[in-house]
Order: C-alpha cells, then sequence, then structure tokens
C-alpha cells in the first residue's frame, strides 16, 4: 500500500475509532498487510481466511477453545444461536466456569441466585433472557460484563503482549 492511500485509511479509520489512536490505527493497517501478504488486488476483497485467523488467535494469543474462536462474546455465550441468551444458557455457563467449592449449600442454587442477579443487571427491556441490544448496553456501561459467563477474549498477559510487539515499531512485524 502507498503511503497516501495509507495515510488517507489511517484517517478515515481513526475519525470512526474510539478506542485507538492515529499511531496505533496506522501499526494495525500495517499489520494487516503484512498479514495478508502486503499485495493489494485491484477489485479483489482481501482478508484473513477462518483458518489464518484461527492460527493468529492460537499463536499469538493462546487461544485453542474452537466455539470462542469462530464467535465474538455474545455469540460464545448465545448457545443455541437464537439471538437470546437465556437463563438456561447463563445457568450452564456460569455452572462451567466457576469453581467448585466444598459446602453444605446447593451449589446449583448459587448458581441460578446468580443468573437472577446478573438478569437484574444486564436485562434493560425485562423479558427474562438477553438479546444483543441488552448485552451490548450492558457491556458498554460496564466492560467488566463482557465476560459475565466466562473468558472470550485474550487474556490480559498475552494482550499485553501483543500491543508491545504491535506499537513498538510498525515496521518490525516479521516476529508475528
Amino acid at each position: 500500500m502507498n503511503r497516501k492511500k495509507l495515510q488517507k485509511l489511517t484517517d478515515t479509520l481513526t475519525k470512526n475509532c474510539k478506542h485507538f489512536n492515529k499511531f496505533e490505527v496506522n501499526c494495525l493497517i500495517k499489520l494487516f498487510y503484512n498479514l495478508v501478504g502486503g499485495v493489494e488486488r485491484q477489485g479483489l476483497i482481501i482478508g484473513l481466511d477462518r483458518n489464518a485467523f484461527r492460527n493468529i488467535l492460537h499463536v499469538t494469543f493462546g487461544m485453542t477453545d474452537d466455539m470462542i474462536m469462530d464467535r465474538d462474546c455474545f455469540e460464545v455465550f448465545d448457545l443455541n444461536g437464537d439471538g437470546f441468551i437465556s437463563k438456561e444458557e447463563m445457568f450452564h455457563m456460569l455452572k462451567n466456569s466457576l469453581l467448585k467449592q466444598p459446602s453444605e449449600e446447593d451449589p446449583d442454587e448459587g448458581i441460578k441466585d446468580l443468573v437472577e442477579i446478573t438478569l437484574k443487571k444486564m436485562d434493560h427491556d425485562h423479558d427474562g433472557k438477553l438479546s444483543f441490544a441488552d448485552y451490548e448496553l450492558a457491556v458498554r456501561e460496564e466492560t467488566l460484563l463482557l465476560e459475565a459467563f466466562g473468558p472470550c477474549l485474550p487474556d490480559p498477559k498475552s494482550q499485553m503482549e501483543f500491543e508491545a510487539q504491535v506499537f513498538k515499531d510498525p515496521n518490525e512485524f516479521n516476529d508475528m
């Protein structure tokens, strides 16, 4: 990509981006073109195929769970794909992600209570289930809720290592 096109793309993306500054956007664009081969193909859409993307998630971030690598966070939690996260889906995910503690209390009761608390916090339209709109609004209000039902993003250490590598020197992407 020539310098003029890179500058124009960087400026355009930076205007619409809230989480990255201009330098970071520029670095990410260069990384993308490095990963796809850096060749501009006239009239063709370029990108990473699913296997290349999954390989990057595995090698760079240590992510190996197929379900997580094939979906975004809401879809990971919407187990049956109906567009909602139901009480049953919340229960299943929380039961599988919480550590079992020896106690006299039935652990399922504690998880059911947690599901109810989660619904009160995240179910903005009060229909007893989470739509994408409910989930998005709750996550925008409190980003810690992004992974309320278990992990769906790379761990913080992997994120920091990635950022240190990518934002260090935009010309050194050969190690990835």
